[in-house]
């Protein structure tokens, strides 16, 4: 079974996944932008329980951050772990976004990730109508 980890700038907090990510996918959307402080942010979301971290941490809306180095970490709830990929101390990562979300928001100079569905806002999951779609 594949396990990837990876930890925070400073160390202090550690991670690690179990098996291959549910979907990898890459955010264009302003939340995503300010958060990472860059163009966009790269992720995978995995089954909770295939999830795993240790340290203290700290949260603002669900994000979860190293409090002594500042790090963006990962979120989790009772379903699903999303893990931010430039954590993980395999560099570059094995792997690859199968989807973007909010194209309209990227940068004009970046191309789209060829063989990755497009979406201008939102991922709306097969079969659900939008109501109460998941965003990532």
């Amino acid at each position: 079974m594949t396990r990837l980890s990876g930890n925070c700038l400073c160390g202090q907090v550690t991670l690690s996944v179990r098996g291959e990510p549910i979907r990898v996918g890459i955010c264009h959307c302003m939340d995503c932008r300010r958060e990472s402080g860059s163009a966009f942010t790269f992720y995978a979301i995995w089954p909770a329980e295939q999830f795993e971290y240790s340290g203290e941490i700290s949260d603002f809306q669900g994000r979860c951050f190293c409090p002594h180095c500042g790090s963006r970490v990962f979120s989790v709830d009772a379903n699903e772990a999303e893990v931010k990929l430039g954590v993980l101390s395999q560099a570059p990562t094995p792997l690859k976004p199968s989807y973007e979300l909010w194209v309209k928001r990227r940068e004009p100079w970046l191309p789209p990730v060829e063989g990755a569905a497009q979406y201008q806002e939102d991922r709306v999951p097969a079969g659900n109508d939008g109501s109460a779609g998941t965003r990532y």
